[in-house]
């Protein structure tokens, strides 16, 4: 049943994938031709279900009888807009209102779950007009009631067939029908709802009871559309808007003054740089005649004047705190721990270090870093061997990643790369410390292979080419991070679990109930970064050292790196040598660096995640071989590896789901990167980049000493700092990157977290609702643990002076820049 009624609408307001109330498919343009139908079941009511059981029936003689029906009361309650309660003014509103004295609003129909048990043909639904109620002006929404009667044989509503008799859309938050015997029974919506006039076929909603089953007679709608429920609501549009605005005005002073002078200009003075915050830029003299120049250096002087500190950019944390923090070689290493990208260090098992690219192309694939460098810079306190058996040498290693690249990128303009290895001493502090950075540039037709080993220095030139050389690698930590560990591995990897989940399990299955509000708006961000930051000359192009190689590195990365099984957090730092299995410890890992705030609360986070997902599950599927039985979920799992995933479909570390177990680990997975480990890269990165000399995205010069005999070297011996500012991004790239920065930093005033408002149909199932009870309480314990941690001056990578605390993974936030709180999404 419901076939009939279930069609797409003609109106898809973009291309991008957004979710349906109404169908559960996504698809991409390459994969129309696998989609999968939305089960709809026809099931017969079970026991507890909410129905109306006959009592009486019209005689068989064909009279005429009362027939015995139960009145049931629906309530609609709908999102106020930003313009109000639909839209007050123009020439909708006046049909509207038409529409209101006529009688039509909203049509409501009840449709039974159940096939007439004579004709086994759909019953007929039951049609009702709602209309404004009186608590239309209550705080929640706007209210529309409508009274139905209904047959007591009419059995189990099934669904709720919703037509908007208004001239715009609205957006439907729930639908509750009271009066039934067992009590009232909730819709939950969510949805924007088209008006009939653009958008004929009827909308239908689902109970919040949970269903699942491997049942073959099932309805199917093989036709697909764009919906418009995974768009942004009108709060988190119009803040992302206003932010995006007051962050482009932020830079549009310097991006237009630059452009007015020379579009490569860089910062001349580190003052320069800090005038950003506390004074902002001065207008340079135009470089051109004519009016439409004096025109747009007087429009610039406007804005500047006219509007208080809006062109100044907020004070990035690390800074306001300690102004010299970017300098110092501890802070470089703690960040490879507490800052943005945690996701990179490791530990070093293996020496010599060598690279595993061919040596016919790339060059000798020794690294230039000896035992004797690094014994002399540990000060002979032990062996590398020691080190390496007490677990005390640890690498950012960016040489083989970046190293085919490099000839690459130095073809294109005011730009340059190297493959780069970084090696940290563990001290006896649990903290890191700098020792040795390796930089490498490949053989070419016209250059041998050229490595260099720098270290700590204690004469000037070798102390500021230590700094160079820190720059260089912290460019190349900053592609890592936004290509890799954050595009790729959330929300690029998040695609397929979003297009499956709304594919192949049906809006009634408990698993999509449980994974939706960890799925919702990510590709509707993903579709803007693919037309504003990733795409081809667009922000990280511009911004990033990889420049236009950015996504094929992204994509490289994803061929040699990303396997499914090791994005668990758990399997994640054991793959990289930070942890080990111990079933004693707290967490069942045991760290190899003890205070590692990303893997300690991360942990917290994933253990609590687990817990609750485990309950969850096992409520649903008492029976381990339910798993294995059940085909919506099968085809779930299956659509991920290999539509998802297909070129790595044949690849032998995947999962296999044939158990309870399987599936909570699976779950467990997706939800934490959606969650935690998205917000562990997302939110601190106006705090650590804002201030872009801590963490540069592009790195435009050669380190000097790569050509003594160049006058470049010459000029950095003469003013070394200058070679710096020369070095770190062009003040348009510089001021670009911020503007961003602070975009997806930023909290919308609706954001969802992580164990804080539970779904609807979790609430109507009580052992569900008492397990995210405790869920949401071990949450907000968390929250506890994290602020103790951070106050406990024996954690040196957390705390201390002029230390910014680690609390990315914070579960909650207030609307804004933070630098805390876990969404349950990746909505931003």
């Amino acid at each position: 049943m419901l076939k009939s009624q279930l069609h797409p609408s003609p109106l898809a307001p973009s291309p991008i994938l957004l979710h349906s109330s109404v169908t559960s498919h996504y698809w991409t343009p390459a994969s129309i031709s696998q989609l999968s139908p939305l089960i709809f079941r026809n099931r017969r009511p079970k026991s507890g279900s909410i129905r109306c059981e006959a009592v009486s029936n019209a005689p068989l003689d064909g009279t005429t009888t009362a027939r015995t029906t139960v009145s049931v009361n629906a309530v609609v309650t709908i999102k106020k807009t930003i313009g109000g309660s639909l839209t007050d003014v123009g020439w909708d509103r006046g049909l509207d209102d038409i529409s209101d004295l006529l009688g039509k609003s909203l049509l409501l129909e009840l449709v039974s779950s159940e096939l007439d048990p004579k004709t086994e043909l759909e019953k007929n639904t039951i049609k009702v007009e709602a209309h404004t109620s009186k608590l239309s002006n209550s705080n929640d929404g706007v209210k529309y009631e409508a009274d139905f009667e209904v047959e007591k044989n009419f059995g189990e509503v099934g669904g709720i067939f919703v037509t908007n008799e208004y001239h715009r859309e609205m957006y439907l938050k729930d639908i509750v029908l009271s009066g039934f015997p067992n009590g009232p029974l909730h819709f939950t919506c969510k949805s924007w709802v088209h008006s009939k006039t653009t958008s004929p076929e009827k909308r239908v909603f689902f109970g919040n009871k949970c269903v699942h089953d491997s049942d073959p007679l099932s309805e199917k709608s093989g036709s697909t559309y764009v919906p418009r429920d995974e768009a942004f609501s009108e709060v988190t549009k119009l803040t992302f808007s206003a932010k995006t605005l007051k962050s482009v005005l932020h830079a549009l002073v310097s991006s237009i003054e630059t452009a007015l002078v020379d579009t490569k200009l860089g910062f001349p003075l580190f003052k320069n740089i800090d005038s950003l915050f506390n004074a902002g830029g001065t207008l340079p003299p135009p470089k051109k005649d004519g009016i439409f120049w004096q025109l747009l250096a007087k429009f610039v002087k406007a804005i500047k004047d006219g509007q208080d500190n809006l062109l100044l950019f907020e004070t990035p944390k690390m800074i306001e705190r300690d102004i010299f923090s970017w300098i110092r070689d501890e802070e470089f290493a703690r960040q490879t721990l507490a800052g943005i990208n945690p996701m990179a260090i490791q530990l070093v098992t293996e020496f010599p270090l060598s690279s595993k690219l061919d040596p016919e192309i790339y060059g000798p694939p020794e690294s230039a870093i000896t035992k004797e460098i690094i014994e002399r810079e540990i000060k002979s306190v032990m062996t590398v061997e020691e080190a390496i058996k007490q677990k005390k040498l640890f690498i950012l290693d960016y040489h083989d990643l970046f190293l085919p690249y490099v000839n690459k990128v130095r073809k294109l303009e005011d730009t340059t790369l190297y493959g780069s290895r970084t090696l940290f001493f563990l001290s006896h502090e649990d903290t890191l410390m700098p020792i040795v950075i390796e930089l490498t540039r490949p053989s070419s037709p016209t250059q041998p292979q050229w490595k260099r080993v720098f270290t700590p220095g204690w004469d000037a030139t070798n102390s500021w080419l230590w700094k160079l050389a820190k720059a260089h690698v912290s460019a190349h930590c900053s592609g890592h991070h936004q290509l890799i560990s954050h595009w790729l591995r959330t929300h690029c990897c998040t695609e397929p679990y979003v297009i499956a989940t709304n594919r192949q399990l049906s809006v009634m299955h408990p698993i999509y109930r449980l994974l939706h509000p960890h799925l919702r708006y990510t590709m509707e961000i993903n579709a803007l970064a693919r037309g504003y930051l990733i795409n081809a000359n667009g922000i990280i192009e511009f911004s990033f050292s990889p420049s236009k190689y950015s996504m094929e590195i992204s994509s490289d990365a994803y061929h040699q790196l990303w396997r499914f099984d090791t994005e668990a957090l758990p399997a994640d730092l054991i793959k990289r040598g930070m942890a080990v299995e111990d079933p004693t410890a707290a967490e069942g890992l045991k760290l190899t660096i003890e205070d590692y705030p990303y893997a300690k609360d991360g942990l917290l986070i994933w253990s609590a995640l687990k817990q609750w997902i485990t309950d969850y599950v096992t409520h649903y599927y008492p029976d381990p071989k339910g798993v294995s039985s059940d085909s919506e979920l099968q085809s779930w799992w299956t659509e991920i590896q290999t539509k998802g995933h297909e070129d790595k479909k044949d690849e032998p570390w995947w999962p296999v789901l044939k158990t309870t177990d399987d599936l909570i680990q699976i779950l467990t997975t997706i939800i934490w990167v959606a969650s935690g480990h998205h917000a562990a890269v997302n939110f601190g990165q106006y705090q650590f980049a804002g201030y872009f000399p801590n963490r540069p995205t592009i790195a435009r010069k050669n380190i000097p000493i790569e050509d003594e005999s160049s006058q470049e070297y010459a000029r950095f011996l003469d003013r070394p700092e200058s070679t710096l500012l020369e070095l770190l991004p062009s003040q348009i790239q510089a001021t670009t990157v911020m503007r961003t920065l602070a975009v997806l930093s930023n909290h919308n005033p609706e954001e969802e977290y992580l164990g804080d408002v539970p779904e609807r149909a979790w609430v109507e199932e009580p052992i569900i609702n008492a397990a995210f009870e405790q869920f949401s309480e071990r949450i907000k314990e968390i929250e506890g643990i994290i602020d103790g941690r951070n106050a406990d001056p024996t954690l040196k990578n957390r705390s201390g002076a002029g230390i910014v605390p680690y609390e990315f993974l914070k579960p909650f936030s207030v609307p804004g820049v933070t630098g805390m709180g876990v969404p349950n999404s990746i909505s931003i």
